[in-house]
């Protein structure tokens, strides 16, 4: 067999065993370029588990269930239900959090997504998608009181194997616009500020990861996810730098991903007290674990 011959056999077979994986999550927080092939399903089910404001007490948790569906073999669409629960006390913060709060999973907003694949990792050499997201919620992720938001997210993904596929790079950059109202709330102390009228904000972010094929299935890596927020009063609001190691697995059915995010930089808006002034923990905190799992259909 010729050597072109070989290569051209060899650049096949590895087209198409990155084609199965397409679109498995192998980071938490950054996006691959990958889509679904025409007519694939897959539900994914995120836990985000969201702890430490530096002060009180403050944990979260966001459920996401998710069904993705291949329109095409470029185009993918999905539409998610959310969910959130909430353990706050001993920490209240003008305009975020009014109150000691807690509940367990309850459902707090919708969403639908598309992503079209321009350009793909395995075929083409470098990935690249543009992504588009609508969602719509009804109870804050921050305070756990209801409170009217819709968001509206665009990015490009950008992906890249390396080594034959064994190490994946993934690039994003993104800008979502969000539209909130607070519901009132009685009996608040006089002096506490918790505004009723309508907010608009911009945010950016921008995130990175590496990941490595260190055994059949498995794959080890890090992400970092930049984000900064600007409102309509008050101009720059927030900024923060997260990052961690992430842990993958991907069978031929199934995959999971573990990923822990803690917060390295942040800055913006403090609350009163607030001790360590290297970090953003007003819509922020200090620490994040997700856990994702996909099922492919």
């Amino acid at each position: 067999m010729s050597l072109s011959r070989s290569l051209s056999l060899g650049a096949v077979a590895l087209s198409l065993s990155l084609s199965a994986m397409a679109d498995e999550n192998v980071f938490g927080y950054v996006r691959g370029a990958e889509t679904l092939p025409k007519g694939a399903k897959e539900v994914y089910q995120w836990l985000t588990v969201r702890s430490d404001k530096g002060a009180g007490h403050y944990r979260a948790i966001d459920s996401k269930t998710e069904f993705e569906y291949g329109v095409t073999d470029r185009f993918s669409a999905s539409a998610e239900l959310k969910a959130l629960g909430i353990n706050t006390s001993g920490l209240t913060i003008d305009g975020y959090l009014p109150g000691d709060k807690k509940y367990g999973l309850k459902p707090s907003g919708i969403e639908f997504a598309g992503k079209y694949n321009f350009l793909s990792p395995a075929k083409d050499d470098f990935g690249l998608s543009g992504y588009a997201a609508v969602d719509y919620n009804w109870l804050d992720a921050h305070s756990g009181q209801d409170k009217k938001k819709i968001d509206a997210e665009f990015a490009l993904l950008a992906q890249k194997y390396f080594l034959e596929g064994q190490l994946t790079w993934v690039g994003n950059v993104g800008l979502e616009a969000t539209y909130s109202k607070r519901k009132a709330i009685d009996n608040l102390p006089a002096d506490f500020e918790w505004p009723t009228s309508p907010e608009m904000e911009v945010e950016l972010k921008a995130g990175t990861g590496l990941a490595y094929r260190f055994a059949p299935g498995w794959y080890v890596g890090a992400e970092t996810l930049w984000e900064t927020e600007f409102e309509t009063d008050v101009g720059k609001e927030r900024w923060s730098l997260f990052g961690g190691p992430t842990l993958h697995y991907g069978g031929k059915q199934w995959w999971a991903t573990l990923t822990y995010f803690h917060q390295i930089r942040g800055g913006g808006e403090k609350y009163a007290g607030q001790t360590d002034n290297n970090l953003h923990l007003i819509e922020k905190t200090r620490n994040e674990v997700r856990l994702k799992v996909g099922f492919n259909f």
